[in-house]
C-alpha cells in the first residue's frame, strides 16, 4: 500500500464531489428531510483564517451524519456580499464593488472547497446579485404592503385597512401605528386628498418613513446601527459617530415585540442568546403618566402652548409622589421650546456636546453624572406642584418616551443626580432611612407621604394609582418594550436599492414584474457634495412610471420637485445640468421634462436586509417567479440545524425571526419560526505575539528584560516567531521598517516575543492561514484538530504545533487498511467496533465532536493491537470516520472495492451483544491479598467457582498442602482464601 499522499487523495474527491454533484439536494424525495445551515459569510479581502471553518466543519460533519442515515440533506452556501468595506475600498482606488466582491468571492470559494465541505453549491445565493436582491426588494413591498392589526395579533394586507376607513373611519381600528395618527371618520377619509391618504398610511406600514434619531458617521457618510458602534466609535474603521435626526426608512418591529418574546419559549436556541434578545426586546409592565408643562413667560423663543404635555413610563408608578424633579433625553423635542432664555447658552452646549455620543456609550456610563436645568417646570398630577425639568445623556430619547420622573428616594441614578445637583429628595416609603442611598426593594415597599397611597404595598400602590390616573385622564397602565423600530436606511451605494419612487413627495413601489431595481452606475461612491447619499452622483437614476423603466434625472416631471415637502435632503430630487434653483427652493426642468418621470430613492438597504430570508431563499433560489414555490416551502418547511456566532443575537437573528413572522402571517411560510436548533459555536482564538518597545529610547526589550522599564507592547507577525517563541529580528525590520534602527535587547542571545491569548484578527497579525495548515497536514487533519480542540460552544487556543497528533492518527488510521481479508471479524473486533459506534453515535447527536476525534484514535489502536485485517470492521470504520475526515474515508472505502461515493452509506447500527462481557475475571485472594486471577463463565455458581478455584494449581502452589479454613465467593466479583 502506498503513502498517505492526503494533497493527491484530496485534491482527487474534492474533483470528484463537484463532478458529480454529491450532495446536490432534491425538492421532492420520499427520504425525511433534514436541512442544515452555517450563517453564511461576508466575503472580505482577507479571506479564511483557521478560525472561521470551525462552525462550517460542525455544520458539515452533521450533515454527512444525516446522509448516511439516510436523509435528503440540504446543506448550502453562500454569501452576504453587500458589506462596506467593499465600498470603503471602491472610494479609495474607484474600483467597483461588484469587482472586488468577485474577486474575494472567487477566494473564499477555492478555500471553502479545499476543506471538503459537503455545500450544495447549485443553490449558492449571493445577495449582492441582481436576481436575489429583486425578492429583499419584494419583500420590502409586502412590507409596505401591509398593517398590523392587534384583534387578530397579525399582519395584513393594507387594503382591508383602506375598506374599513372607507366605511367607518379609523375609531375602531385596533393598530400598531404612529402616536400622532389623527382620528378621522369615513367621511373624512374619503374627503381627504390621495396625498393625504397616503400621508395617514405611512402611519400604519410596517416599513415607513419617519424622522428619526440616527447614528451619523460622517467619515463614512452613513447611518449605523447600535450593534456597528463600539465605544463611541464606528466599528470599522474607529470613526467619530454623533446622534442627529434625518428622515428615514423604518421597520415597524416593535409590532411584533411580544410575538418575538413568547417565541423563544418553543425554539431550541442557547440560553444566554435568548437572554440576549429578551433584555433588548425589554418588556416592562408600569404605567403611561402625563405632567403638564407650565407656560413660562419669560420663554420668548417659541412659547409654552398649554397642550404640552411630557409623557413618561414608568415601572413604579406606586411612587409618583417621590418625583422631585423630571430628565429629559437632550433630544427631545421639546427641549428647545421649553428652555428659558437664562439656561439657553448652556443647554444648546449640553446637547451638542451630546450628540457627539453613541447612545450604546450613554448607556454604558453608569459613573458619570451630568446634565442642565431647562429653567422650566411641569405640573404633578396629584399635588399640582411645578416639578424642575432638567436634560440628561442617561435619558435615551430612543428609549420609552424620552422623558423619565425622577425618584430620588427609590432610585440609585435618580438619588446620585439630585445629591450631585442639590435637588429636594423626599421619602415616600415608611421606615427606611435614605440618608445614605435610595431605597429600591419595592417587595418590602409600605408607602408613606402619598396621600391615597399610604400604607399600602408596591402591589396595591400601583393597581391603586393606575386607576387613578385614568381617572383624571393623567395616564394609563401600559406594557412597554426596550425594542425600538428598526432604522432601515443606509446613505451607502453598496446595498439594495429601495423599490421606491417618489410622486407628489409620496413613496410609491415599483411593480414585482419590474424588479429588479439594479443599481446605477456612479463616478463617485461618496456622498454628494450637497450631502446626498453615494446614489445622488447617479446621473441616470428616475423612474419613468409610463414605460417602467430607470431613465435620466434631466426628465423628471416638475410636479413631482413642487410636491415634495418630506423635508431631508437626501431624499429629495436630484438637480442636474438642466435645471435651476428657483427662489421658492423648486426646480426649473429644461423643455424635455417628461410627464410620468418621478425620482427614486437614494438611500439603500442595511447589511442585515439580504440576510433576514436567505435561509428560505436556498430552498428554491433558481425560481424566477416566486421568492420559492410552495412545494418547496411546504417540503424543507425550516431550518433544523443552524450553526453560527453569538454576536449576531441582537441583529441578524432578531431581524430574521422578524420577517419570518410577518411572512407567515402573511401565508408565504408555514413556520413562525425558521430554525429550530440554533448552535453558537465558540471562538478560536490565536496566540498573539509582542515585543516591547522602550518608550524613553530607541530599545526594544525582551521579554525577560522589560520589567521596570517604560515600554509598550506592540504586535509582531507570529510568523516571524518560532515554536520557542523567538523573533526573527531581522525579518522584523524588514517587516516593519520603522524598527530598522532600533536596538534589540537580547537574553542569552535571542530575543523572546511575549504572548497573549487573543481573538484572531488581521489587525492582530495572530492569523493562521487555512491553506498553509492544508498545504502542510491536508484538510482532513485540519478538520479533525478544530474539533478536537475542545467543546464546539467553547473558544480555544489554537496551536499550530498540536495539528501533528491527529495527522499523525490518520497516518495510523491508513497504515491500518494495508491488508484487507474477506474473513470473519473476532469478537474483540466487534466489541472494539459497536463500542466505537455506540460512543460516536451519542458524541454526533450531543455535538460533543471533540471527544469522538478520542474514540476514534483509541479504536484505531486497539484493531492494530487486534492485528485486525477483517473487511467488514474497515467498512464500518470508514462511514464512522466519513463525516469528520471524508477524503480519507472516500479512499480508503475505494480500497475497499467501492465504486459510488461513501456519502449516502448506510451509518453503522450499534448491536449490544457485542459489549456484554459473557465471562469475568475474578482477582483470587489468599488472607486478602490479591496473588492472581482467574477467569470464568458470568453464569458459574458459587460451587463450581470454588471448586475450580481450589482445584487450579496456583492455588495449590498458595496453600502448599493447608486446608483453607474458609472460602468466600462473591459472584461477578471476588475470590476470597482464607487460611
Amino acid at each position: 500500500m502506498m503513502n498517505y499522499d492526503f494533497r493527491d487523495i484530496e485534491a482527487k474527491w474534492q474533483k470528484y464531489w463537484a463532478e458529480n454533484e454529491t450532495f446536490k439536494a432534491i425538492n421532492d424525495s420520499d427520504k425525511p428531510k433534514f436541512y442544515a445551515l452555517s450563517m453564511f459569510p461576508y466575503p472580505s479581502g482577507a479571506g479564511l483564517h483557521v478560525g472561521h471553518p470551525l462552525g462550517y466543519i460542525a455544520t458539515d460533519i452533521y450533515s454527512r451524519y444525516k446522509r448516511h442515515k439516510g436523509f435528503n440533506v440540504l446543506h448550502p452556501m453562500g454569501y452576504d456580499s453587500f458589506g462596506l468595506p467593499a465600498e470603503q475600498y471602491a472610494i479609495q482606488t474607484g474600483q467597483h464593488p461588484a469587482i472586488t466582491t468577485e474577486n474575494n468571492i472567487k477566494r473564499y470559494r477555492e478555500q471553502l472547497d479545499r476543506l471538503g465541505f459537503s455545500f450544495d453549491w447549485s443553490r449558492e445565493v449571493r445577495t449582492s446579485n441582481p436576481g436575489y436582491y429583486k425578492w429583499t426588494q419584494w419583500i420590502f413591498i409586502q412590507l409596505f404592503n401591509s398593517w398590523y392589526n392587534k384583534s387578530s395579533d397579525k399582519a395584513e394586507a393594507i387594503e382591508g385597512l383602506v375598506s374599513i376607513f372607507e366605511k367607518e373611519g379609523n375609531a375602531t381600528v385596533e393598530a400598531v401605528c404612529d402616536e400622532d395618527t389623527p382620528n378621522f371618520g369615513a367621511a373624512e377619509w374619503n374627503a381627504f386628498s390621495e396625498k393625504e391618504k397616503q400621508a395617514i398610511l405611512l402611519k400604519y406600514r410596517l416599513t415607513y418613513l419617519a424622522d428619526t434619531e440616527v447614528n451619523w458617521c460622517p467619515a463614512l457618510g452613513t447611518v449605523l446601527a447600535n450593534d456597528e458602534i463600539v465605544n463611541g466609535v464606528s466599528e470599522r474603521g474607529g470613526h467619530p459617530v454623533i446622534r442627529k435626526k434625518m428622515t428615514q426608512w423604518s421597520m415597524r418591529i416593535t409590532a411584533y415585540a411580544q410575538r418575538l418574546l413568547d417565541g423563544l419559549n418553543k425554539i431550541d436556541w442557547p440560553q444566554p442568546l435568548k437572554d440576549s434578545q429578551t433584555n433588548w426586546i425589554g418588556r416592562s409592565e408600569g404605567a403611561s403618566v402625563t405632567f403638564n408643562v407650565i407656560p413660562n413667560e419669560g420663554v420668548t423663543l417659541s412659547a409654552v402652548e398649554k397642550s404640552d404635555t411630557i409623557e413618561v413610563f414608568t415601572t413604579r408608578p406606586d411612587t409618583i409622589f417621590g418625583v422631585s424633579f423630571m430628565t429629559l433625553a437632550p433630544e427631545h423635542d421639546l427641549v428647545a421650546k421649553i428652555t428659558t432664555p437664562e439656561q439657553k447658552a448652556e443647554v444648546e452646549a449640553y446637547v451638542e456636546a451630546t450628540a457627539k455620543r453613541s447612545e450604546r456609550d450613554r448607556m454604558a456610563d453608569v459613573k458619570t453624572i451630568s446634565g442642565v436645568f431647562t429653567g422650566a417646570y411641569a405640573e404633578h398630577p396629584f399635588t399640582k406642584e411645578p416639578v424642575p425639568i432638567w436634560i440628561g445623556d442617561y435619558v435615551l430619547a430612543s428609549y420609552g418616551t424620552g422623558a423619565v420622573m425622577a425618584v430620588p428616594c427609590g432610585d440609585q441614578r435618580d438619588y446620585d443626580f439630585a445629591k450631585h445637583y442639590n435637588i429636594p429628595i423626599p421619602n415616600i416609603f415608611e421606615g427606611v432611612d435614605i440618608s445614605e442611598e435610595a431605597f429600591a426593594d419595592k417587595e418590602t415597599t409600605i408607602i408613606a407621604n402619598s396621600d391615597f397611597l399610604n400604607g399600602l404595598s408596591y402591589k396595591e400602590a400601583t393597581k391603586k394609582v393606575i386607576a387613578e390616573l385614568e381617572k383624571i385622564g393623567h395616564g394609563v397602565g401600559k406594557v412597554n418594550y426596550r425594542l425600538r423600530d428598526a432604522v432601515f436606511s443606509r446613505q451607502r451605494y453598496w446595498g439594495e436599492p429601495f423599490p421606491v419612487y417618489y410622486v407628489d413627495g409620496m413613496p410609491q413601489m415599483i411593480d414585482l414584474e419590474h424588479l429588479p431595481l439594479e443599481l446605477p452606475e456612479v463616478e463617485k461612491y461618496l456622498p454628494t457634495e450637497t450631502g446626498e447619499p453615494p446614489l445622488g452622483n447617479a446621473t441616470t437614476w428616475a423612474w419613468d412610471a409610463k414605460n417602467n423603466k430607470v431613465v435620466s434625472n434631466d426628465l423628471v416631471t416638475l410636479s413631482a420637485v413642487e410636491g415634495s415637502d418630506k423635508g431631508d435632503e437626501m431624499l429629495k430630487p436630484r438637480l442636474t445640468d438642466g435645471q435651476e434653483v428657483q427662489h421658492d427652493g423648486h426646480s426649473e426642468l429644461d423643455s424635455e421634462s417628461h410627464e410620468g418621470v418621478y425620482p427614486l430613492e437614494l438611500n439603500t438597504m442595511p447589511g442585515w436586509a439580504g440576510s433576514s430570508q436567505y435561509f428560505n431563499r436556498y430552498m428554491d433560489p433558481r425560481n424566477d417567479e416566486a421568492i420559492f414555490s410552495k412545494e418547496a416551502i411546504d417540503y424543507w418547511q425550516d431550518v433544523d440545524l443552524y450553526i453560527g456566532g453569538s454576536e449576531h443575537a441582537t441583529g441578524h437573528l432578531l431581524y430574521s425571526r422578524f420577517w419570518q413572522k410577518f411572512m407567515f402571517d402573511r401565508g408565504y411560510v408555514s413556520k413562525d419560526e425558521y430554525a429550530q436548533k440554533l448552535i453558537n459555536q465558540g471562538m478560536i482564538t490565536g496566540t498573539s505575539a509582542f515585543i516591547y518597545k522602550d518608550l524613553d529610547s530607541n530599545k526594544v526589550y525582551s521579554k525577560g528584560l522589560k520589567e521596570g522599564k517604560n515600554v509598550i507592547p506592540i504586535h509582531a507577525d507570529v510568523s516571524l516567531v518560532n515554536a520557542s517563541d523567538e523573533l526573527d529580528v531581522e525579518a522584523f525590520k524588514k517587516w516593519l521598517p520603522e524598527y530598522k534602527d532600533a536596538e534589540f535587547i537580547l537574553e542569552d542571545g535571542k530575543y523572546i516575543v511575549g504572548r497573549e491569548v487573543e481573538k484572531m484578527s488581521k489587525s492582530k497579525y495572530n492569523v493562521v492561514n487555512p491553506d498553509a495548515i492544508c498545504e502542510e497536514y491536508g484538510a482532513d487533519s485540519l478538520r479533525l484538530y478544530e474539533m478536537f480542540l475542545g467543546p464546539l460552544e467553547q473558544s480555544k487556543p489554537w496551536n499550530t504545533a498540536g495539528i501533528t497528533g491527529v495527522h499523525s492518527f490518520l497516518k495510523k488510521l491508513w497504515r491500518l487498511f494495508e491488508v484487507i481479508e474477506d474473513k470473519e471479524p473476532t469478537s474483540d473486533n466487534l466489541k472494539t467496533l459497536h463500542k466505537t459506534i455506540k460512543k460516536v453515535e451519542e458524541d454526533i447527536e450531543n455535538f460533543s465532536f471533540n471527544t469522538s476525534v478520542s474514540t476514534f484514535m483509541i479504536c484505531v489502536n486497539e484493531l492494530t493491537a487486534q492485528k485486525c485485517t477483517s473487511k467488514a470492521i474497515f467498512e464500518q470504520l470508514a462511514i464512522l470516520v466519513s463525516p469528520y475526515a471524508p477524503h480519507i474515508a472516500e479512499e480508503l472505502w475505494e480500497r475497499l472495492g467501492h465504486s459510488e461515493s461513501i456519502a449516502e452509506a448506510p451509518f453503522p447500527k450499534f448491536e449490544e451483544k457485542y459489549l456484554v462481557e459473557s465471562s469475568k475475571e475474578y482477582p483470587i485472594s489468599f488472607n486478602g491479598k490479591m496473588r492472581f486471577k482467574l477467569e470464568f463463565p458470568l453464569d458459574m455458581g458459587k460451587d463450581a467457582i470454588e471448586e475450580a478455584v481450589l482445584a487450579h494449581e496456583k492455588t495449590q502452589e498458595q496453600l502448599q498442602g493447608r486446608t483453607p479454613k474458609k472460602v468466600i465467593v462473591v459472584p461477578g466479583k471476588i475470590v476470597n482464601i482464607v487460611g
